[in-house]
C-alpha cells in the first residue's frame, strides 16, 4: 500500500523510477486532470516521469461541426434544445450555444436528459431536442430518455447523438509514436460502466501498462505506482486500483441499455479527427427519435481554429502552456479552444491550478 505521506510516497515513486527509466504516463479522465492539479501530484513525480492529460473531457473532444449543428437545431422555429451546462460555452465556427441564446434561441441546461420529459409534455407544440454528448458514463441516461419517451408516448422529443466511446481513442493514442505513452491512468467513471475487459488489448497488443484509479490524490498515486511497477517489471496488464468504486465486470445492466438503443459508428473527435467505431448512432428501432432527420439538419464542415493547438494537447504532444494562445487570447473567460471551456479540460485546469508551479 502506498503511504499517504508525501515524502514517503515520493521515495516509493523514485525507487520505481530508477527501475523504469524515463516514462510518459497519460490520464484520460477530466476529473483526474483536475484532481492531479489540485493535489499537486506532479510535484511528487520523479525526474523523467511525465504525466500528460489525454482526451478525457467530453466537452473538449466534441467536434466544432457538431456544435454548429446543435446551434442550427436551436435556431429552428419551435425548437427547444437541451444539453449539459458545460456545452453552452463551447465554441463552434458559428459561435456558441450561449451566443445563440442571445439571438433568441431557446437553449436550456438540464441535469439529466429525463428532465426533458415533463417540459415536453407541457409544450406538445414544441420539439425538444437533447444534444447528447459524453462518454459511456452519460450514455445510459440518454438511452433511458429514449425508452421513457417511447413508454410514455411523448412524441415531441428527439436526440442529437454525439456520444463517444473511450477505447477506440485509446487505441489511436497507443499507435501514436510521437507521444510514446507507456502507461494509461484509466478513467474511473467510464470504467464503472465498461469494466476492465475492453482495455486488455492496450496491455496485450501494445505493451502499455494500465491502471484504473480513484479520484483522491492518494488514490491516483496508488494507480501511478501500479503503472510504474508494471513498467519496471516488464509485465503490462490491466489493474483495478479503485476496487471500491469500480467492479472488474463494470455495469452489465448499463451496457445492455446502451446496446439496446445505440450501435457503434465512426465519429469525429475535435483535434483527433475521425476515429472508426468511436461514436454511437441510434439503432433503427429508435430512428424515429433522430433530431437530424426530424429537423432536416445538414452536416457541417469542421474548420480548424487558427492558432489553437487543442488537438496536440489532447494527444499529449504538447502541454497547454505550449499553445501560443494559452492565457493570452484564450482564457476561461474568453475561451478560443474547447480545452479551456470545461472545468475538466486540461487547458482550463492548467490555467486555474498549474501556472504557478507543478511539474509537467
Amino acid at each position: 500500500m502506498l503511504d499517504s505521506s508525501p515524502s514517503k510516497a515520493r521515495a516509493v515513486l523514485e525507487a520505481l523510477a530508477r527501475r523504469t527509466g524515463p516514462a510518459t504516463l497519460m490520464e484520460v479522465c477530466g476529473t483526474h486532470t483536475v484532481s492531479i492539479f489540485r493535489s499537486g501530484l506532479r510535484s511528487l513525480l520523479p525526474e523523467g516521469i511525465r504525466l500528460l492529460s489525454g482526451p478525457g473531457c467530453p466537452v473538449c473532444v466534441t467536434d466544432q461541426a457538431d456544435i454548429d449543428q446543435a446551434i442550427a437545431a436551436a435556431a429552428v422555429p419551435n425548437v427547444t434544445l437541451c444539453t449539459y451546462g458545460d456545452m453552452i460555452r463551447v465554441p463552434g465556427r458559428g459561435g456558441s450555444l450561449r451566443e445563440a441564446m442571445g439571438r433568441g434561441a431557446d437553449v436550456r441546461v438540464v441535469m439529466s436528459p429525463v428532465d426533458m420529459i415533463p417540459l415536453a409534455q407541457k409544450q406538445p407544440e414544441r420539439e425538444f431536442v437533447f444534444f447528447a454528448v459524453g462518454f459511456e458514463t452519460t450514455t445510459p441516461q440518454t438511452a433511458l430518455l429514449l425508452k421513457e419517451a417511447d413508454r410514455l408516448g411523448v412524441k415531441n422529443i428527439s436526440v442529437l447523438v454525439r456520444h463517444k466511446r473511450v477505447m477506440p481513442a485509446l487505441d489511436l493514442l497507443a499507435n501514436d509514436a510521437e507521444t510514446g505513452v507507456k502507461g494509461f491512468l484509466l478513467p474511473g467513471h467510464v470504467s464503472t460502466i465498461i469494466g476492465l475487459q475492453p482495455y486488455r488489448p492496450l496491455a496485450e497488443k501494445y505493451g502499455i501498462a494500465c491502471a484504473v484509479g480513484g479520484f483522491k490524490g492518494t488514490q491516483i498515486l496508488l494507480a501511478v505506482a501500479s503503472l510504474l511497477s508494471q513498467i519496471a517489471q516488464g509485465q503490462p496488464r490491466v489493474v483495478n486500483a479503485y476496487p471500491e468504486g469500480v467492479r472488474d465486470e463494470g455495469n452489465p445492466d448499463a451496457r445492455a441499455l446502451i446496446d439496446e438503443c445505440f450501435r457503434p459508428c465512426a465519429s469525429v473527435w475535435r483535434g483527433l479527427g475521425p476515429i472508426p467505431d468511436s461514436g454511437l448512432e441510434l439503432r433503427p428501432s429508435f430512428a424515429h427519435r433522430d433530431a437530424c432527420a426530424r429537423l432536416g439538419l445538414k452536416a457541417f464542415e469542421s474548420v480548424p481554429i487558427p492558432g489553437c493547438r487543442c488537438g496536440d494537447v489532447l494527444r499529449g504532444r504538447i502541454t497547454p502552456a505550449e499553445c501560443p494562445l494559452f492565457a493570452r487570447a484564450c482564457t476561461p473567460q474568453e475561451p478560443v479552444g474547447p480545452c479551456m471551456v470545461s472545468s475538466e479540460g486540461s487547458c482550463g485546469a492548467w490555467y486555474r491550478y498549474g501556472r504557478t508551479g507543478g511539474k509537467l
